[in-house]
């Protein structure tokens, strides 16, 4: 269910590297949550850092939201640069399990294995 790969990078080289790949692989990034930052800043004792960021192909997303308007509630697709046991990692919720379980439409498990395939793709280039 999830595609998640360690990489050597410290935190913010591997941020930086996931975006850029992001946009190599003609996807934009819409935006970038902290969630670290959020709930520190939120008086949380929260020591590991997690920026997610918010990834989309117009296209592709078009012809997901062609076929089931509702999928708009799955969108866009998130890839996560996250620390954990001062580790940094690269991961997502893989969109092919997603939305097979979200729609039975053959047609949308197409499109799911496409994007699916681009952003391990560029997961892997970033770590």
């Amino acid at each position: 269910m999830y595609y998640i790969v360690n990489t050597s990078k410290d935190f913010e080289t591997a941020v930086k590297d996931l975006e850029n790949e992001v946009i190599n692989l003609q996807f934009g990034v819409l935006h970038i949550h902290d969630l670290g930052g959020t709930l520190r800043s939120k008086g949380i004792e929260f020591t590991e850092d997690c920026k997610v960021l918010e990834v989309c192909n117009p296209k592709q997303a078009a012809k997901v939201l062609s076929i089931d308007m509702t999928l708009n509630t799955a969108l866009p697709c998130r890839i996560s640069v996250f620390t954990e046991n001062d580790q940094t990692k690269i991961g997502m919720i893989k969109p092919e399990k997603m939305l097979t379980v979200l729609s039975t439409d053959p047609r949308l498990a197409e499109i799911a294995k496409e994007v699916e395939e681009l952003t391990i793709q560029m997961i892997d280039n970033a770590k």
